[in-house]
């Protein structure tokens, strides 16, 4: 019953519009306050959500993230993935997707990542003579190739909300293949929608063009490559491989390009600031809600239902891939793995899943939940950038979400997409 009101409230209040941090806090309250328990927990809770150590590698991936967009490090990274497949069928198009894939979960929100990269990609391809629902359906979908990429912030998410005992090393690993299977299943949609509608091909620069961009973005791509070699190789942790993101991307901006100067740097850094103010904001109120469905046995009690059910490990990961996707309409993805990993997870464990493959099915599934109707806020920020509304997008997204969907069902169904690499690099 008091799982109930707890969740019923949430829900009530989600609907009548409440930012989703907001709702999660105030849902919490009321549900203190309706079993007799001090309010002061809600304190207590939303303190203690917001102080987890492993958490201090999100505001240092923010600003390193920041640097890399506004330090001209991101704007070589675009320039060679427009050197490598701009000469496609649907250049620009094929450009977002590789974008995504070099640039990485830095941001450490899909809204954030498809602001960035759709801010700058929608509108050059608007100009170059793309429709305007092409190019936001290409955008958004091109942010969930970002949400797997190392060092993505949901991984690290995702294993703080696991309690710490799921390595982040070999979520950073496990993510890649489903990443780049994402990018290539993505490109091909993107290609065989510009072949349908007669996009315009651009010349490819050649291959003198190719290699001077490569060693341009060289330095950006040696970053990505640092944190996750780095951490693989027991180097340093993940919240160490952050500071030296910060201290890489300030040398490469501040002396190398010499691209960053005072004022841009105080911009850089306030900007990090309210993306992780923001962040960690919504991690702090959903730690609080998480703590009570614990508290009230709602991830024993869902365990115990659904192992009723079936104890096939493939149907129970599909019945929680479906609620997922559900979720994931209404609600962003930093408060979706912090409620959702501690009912799943156990349940998970229980019939057997991995909880590797578990977690990035988990953020696969919440990323495409972003981009779907009736609400998807990914679809609607993207949407906003492109000018248009978003029954213009919906009209002509479905090639790109069964794409999406697809390789989805595929990480879901083939476990071994996730944790072959993991278990290489052991």
């Amino acid at each position: 019953m008091t799982a109930l009101f707890l969740l019923g409230t949430l829900a009530i209040l989600l609907m009548l519009g409440v930012p989703v941090a907001f709702a999660l806090l105030l849902a919490s309250l009321a549900t203190l306050c309706f079993i007799g328990l001090p309010p002061m927990v809600l304190i207590q809770q939303t303190a203690a959500g917001a102080s987890m150590g492993s958490l201090l590698a999100i505001p240092l991936f923010v600003l390193a993230g920041e640097l890399m967009l506004r330090g001209g490090i991101s704007d070589r990274l675009i320039a060679l993935a427009s050197a490598l497949v701009g000469h496609l069928r649907g250049g620009l198009a094929q450009v977002s997707v590789v974008s995504s894939l070099f640039f990485g979960g830095v941001s450490g929100s899909a809204i954030a990542d498809v602001s960035a990269v759709g801010g700058s990609m929608i509108p050059q391809m608007v100009k170059r003579g793309f429709d305007a629902d092409f190019a936001v359906n290409v955008c958004i979908t091109a942010a969930l190739v970002a949400l797997l990429v190392p060092p993505s912030h949901n991984l690290i998410l995702f294993s703080a909300a696991a309690g710490g005992r799921v390595s982040i090393t070999d979520l950073f690993a496990a993510g890649i293949l489903p990443a780049l299977l994402m990018t290539l299943t993505l490109m091909v949609t993107g290609w065989s929608i510009a072949r349908k509608r007669g996009y315009a091909v651009e010349l490819f620069p050649g291959m003198r063009v190719v290699l001077h961009r490569m060693l341009a973005a060289l330095p950006g791509l040696l970053l990505v490559a640092m944190i996750f070699f780095g951490i693989r190789a027991g180097i340093f942790t993940a919240v160490e491989s952050a500071s030296v993101a910060v201290c890489y991307a300030l040398l490469l901006t501040g002396l190398a390009y010499r691209s960053l100067g005072w004022a841009l740097f105080v911009e850089t850094v306030l900007s990090a600031v309210r993306t992780t103010g923001a962040v960690v904001f919504v991690i702090a109120s959903a730690t609080t809600f998480g703590w009570l469905l614990a508290w009230l046995q709602v991830p024993a009690q869902t365990v115990e239902l659904l192992t009723q059910i079936t104890r096939e490990p493939l149907l129970v990961l599909a019945l929680m891939v479906l609620v997922l996707l559900a979720l994931g309409t209404f609600m962003d993805l930093a408060p979706l793995i912090i409620i959702c990993t501690p009912i799943f997870l156990p349940l998970a464990r229980a019939v057997g899943i991995d909880p590797i493959h578990f977690g990035v099915v988990l953020i696969l599934a919440g990323g495409i939940g972003l981009i779907t109707p009736p609400v998807g806020s990914v679809l609607f920020v993207g949407s906003a950038i492109g000018g248009i509304s978003v029954g213009q997008a919906l009209r002509s997204i479905w090639p790109f979400y069964l794409a999406a969907c697809s390789v989805l069902a595929m990480v879901t169904f083939l476990p071994e997409i996730s944790l072959w690499l993991p278990r290489v690099l052991r």
